[in-house]
């Protein structure tokens, strides 16, 4: 009977330290991610865009460096692109994006026109509130945990209607999907790696659903609230879209719930992804 005892005490330590390792690798991928400062650095190709009469240059930026000009410029052009989408909820919402924009956890690629670019009369103002080359749009993006996965959360895509439908919006997901692949390191032990990209959509969106699920064949989370719980999804107004690189993030994120649960209590091994 001690003898059993003894096993049990010795496997539980052993599950702990487990536990305790895979915390401290989840938590030094994101440390290690945030820490750098230009993520655009590493994909030179993809710091301009020239296609479809469309001629613009990427930069960098984080929540906590962002001047007045382009705080003012991220609120305007979110009103005008979202403020339809939330309707009456419009006004809180409002209040959760001005707070989450200047984080410093949050990580932005900003779009701006070359000079010698032909603007609109949108575009131009959008150039006198921001300054410098007329901003065309942006990304904000973060490094966080879901599920116990490292994941690259794109908190918003927002373009200038004289950026839209040129192919724009699919480059930049693309760029967000490299940037999440580079931070992931050839290692064995799960946890030291960027698991996957998610984002949050409105379902009222439909041309922002169609892109993501049918160009970029995103799915719904297992985590959003349609797939954790029917009744409580449908009074959401939102779907958590996701897209995973390896086989225990596709799990943890993407399979069912029944799976979810299972992987928790550790009964899952030899399942793979879909």
């Amino acid at each position: 009977m001690e003898s059993k005892r003894a096993q049990n005490s010795k496997e539980k330590k052993i599950r702990r330290k487990e536990v305790l390792e895979k915390k401290k690798a989840i938590d030094d991928t994101i440390k290690k991610a945030a820490a750098v400062k230009d993520h655009l650095a590493s994909f030179p190709p993809f710091c301009q865009y020239n296609r479809n009469g469309l001629s613009v240059y990427l930069e960098s930026g984080s929540g906590d460096q962002l001047s007045s000009l382009i705080k003012k410029y991220i609120q305007n052009l979110l009103k005008a692109n979202m403020e339809g989408m939330y309707g009456s909820e419009w006004p809180m919402e409002e209040k959760v994006k001005r707070r989450e924009m200047i984080a410093p956890e949050a990580r932005y690629i900003f779009v701006r026109e070359f000079p010698n670019s032909t603007p609109d009369e949108k575009s131009l103002k959008a150039d006198e509130k921001a300054g410098g080359d007329r901003l065309a749009g942006f990304v904000h993006y973060r490094f966080i945990v879901e599920e116990d996965v490292p994941v690259v959360y794109v908190y918003e895509l927002q373009l200038e209607s004289c950026a839209q439908g040129k192919g724009l919006g699919k480059f930049l997901m693309q760029l967000i999907e490299l940037i999440a692949r580079k931070l992931q390191p050839h290692l064995v032990s799960f946890g030291n790696q960027v698991g996957a990209v998610m984002l949050t959509v409105q379902k009222t969106n439909v041309a922002a659903m169609n892109f993501y699920m049918n160009k970029l064949r995103y799915v719904v989370s297992s985590i959003s609230p349609s797939r954790v719980d029917p009744l409580i999804g449908a009074e959401k107004s939102y779907e958590i879209l996701c897209k995973a690189f390896d086989t225990e993030a596709k799990i943890r994120l993407e399979e069912s719930n029944e799976t979810n649960l299972a992987m928790r209590n550790g009964t899952t091994q030899g399942l793979g992804a879909k």
